[in-house]
């Protein structure tokens, strides 16, 4: 469920690129009307307002926005701009390069759907080479595993369940660590990189009734560091997506300070997926509407443009 809202009938892309292109004139920038433009145009229409910036005014409309925007709102902007497959590989890239970003890489790979990671992958391949191999340069250990199993293998998206490969997935992880000393990771990365949303939930429900430990405290127990966190952002988006995105948006804004790189990502991510869900969980767990504490801890223009992704009203 998205909260994005667009006009009931949409300008064309020439009158949007003519916008625009008028509130990039003279000194300054516009941002008011950037925002009002482009936080209101789904994926496609913001990709056709590029295509008819390019043709009327011969200039790159991306480059144009990263010339007259600044910090936090010229990130969310540039992100937002691209269609979310392509969007996913830049958020990637970013993450793999200079000072790895592994919590971000985990999230992108680890959140998504097969289909997703597919179609990120080309584009990624297409524009900057194999994904799979810069993970083995930058990650390690059995988190690097767990990221390059999950991305080489396609599996069932559906929601139909096999509760005997359940039970006998809940044993062979009880068996690689609870019952271990140490636990062993090859059973984690077979079973959490080839089964369906819908059969590791299946397998979390089981592995409590039969063994009277969450499969989560079993794997915060036996595991630590990029692995555990791996492990858990696969789990909780099997169980509930909009609950766990819920959770990352509440850490963003914790305590002191605000998350920006984080909170960008997610917002921008999830805006035309399932942020209405977020939303609805965040308000249920933490008593505080997402708008109100996205307000509280951003400011300026970076602040409009993120409450009008999220804010129909806004």
């Amino acid at each position: 469920m998205s909260s994005l809202t667009v006009p009931a009938v949409s300008p064309s892309p020439l009158e949007d690129a003519v916008k625009l292109h008028q509130a990039f004139k003279g000194f300054g920038c516009g941002k008011g009307q950037v925002i009002s433009v482009l936080a209101h145009r789904n994926a496609t229409q913001r990709a056709l307002i590029q295509q008819e910036y390019k043709t009327t005014y011969s200039d790159d409309l991306m480059e144009r926005l990263a010339a007259k925007l600044s910090c936090g709102l010229k990130k969310a902007v540039l992100l937002w701009m691209h269609d979310p497959a392509e969007r996913d590989a830049e958020i990637l890239r970013e993450a793999l390069s200079g000072f790895i970003d592994m919590k971000a890489v985990i999230e992108v790979i680890c959140s998504r759907a097969p289909s997703q990671i597919q179609q990120l992958k080309q584009f990624y391949h297409s524009k900057f080479g194999d994904l799979e191999q810069d993970i083995e340069c930058k990650a390690s250990g059995a988190s690097k595993e767990l990221l390059q199993a999950y991305i080489r293998k396609t599996h069932y998206e559906g929601p139909e369940v096999d509760r005997m490969l359940a039970a006998k997935d809940a044993d062979a992880l009880f068996n690689a660590g609870e019952k271990e000393s140490g636990t062993e990771a090859k059973p984690f990365i077979q079973i959490f990189s080839e089964r369906s949303r819908a059969q590791l939930a299946a397998t979390n429900l089981l592995y409590h009734n039969m063994y009277g430990i969450s499969l989560k405290q079993a794997i915060k127990k036996g595991t630590s560091r990029k692995f555990q966190f791996a492990l858990l952002t696969i789990l909780r988006c099997a169980e509930n997506p909009s609950k766990y995105f819920a959770k990352a948006l509440y850490k963003t804004m914790k305590g002191f300070g605000t998350d920006e790189k984080t909170l960008t990502r997610i917002v921008v991510t999830r805006t035309e997926n399932d942020m209405q869900l977020i939303k609805a969980e965040y308000q249920k767990k933490f008593k505080k509407t997402l708008v109100d504490a996205v307000y509280s801890d951003t400011s300026c223009h970076y602040r409009t443009f993120l409450l009008s992704l999220l804010d129909p009203d806004q």
